[in-house]
């Protein structure tokens, strides 16, 4: 039996005129994906991150999939990827520590 992953997903839009329509087109879709991971425990948290202003510039996911197959298949079809939204995208392997209090 394989052992859940834990990632931090991480992903920068792309800095182009046209990046605030790419991600405006798919986030809703987008929502809805992270709507479904939070509903099956998936979803640990998930931020937008912002710019000074406090436009939207990209996102952080810590996510927990049971296996490296599950994250690679919900990775291939997340809209923020497929729509090419997220230009630079960091995955970090971690191992959430529940507090004890």
């Amino acid at each position: 039996m394989s052992e859940a992953v834990e990632y931090i997903v991480t992903g920068l839009d792309g800095t182009d005129e046209g990046a605030p329509g790419r991600r405006l087109a798919v986030r809703a879709e987008h929502l809805a994906g992270a709507q479904r991971l939070a509903d099956v425990g998936v979803l640990r948290s998930a931020a937008a991150l912002v710019d000074d202003g406090g436009a939207m510039i990209g996102s952080s996911l810590h996510v927990e999939f049971p296996d490296e197959d599950a994250f690679r298949a919900w990775y291939d079809a997340e809209p923020y990827i497929t729509g090419g939204v997220w230009k630079d995208i960091t995955i970090q392997p971690v191992k959430f520590f529940r507090p004890a209090v």
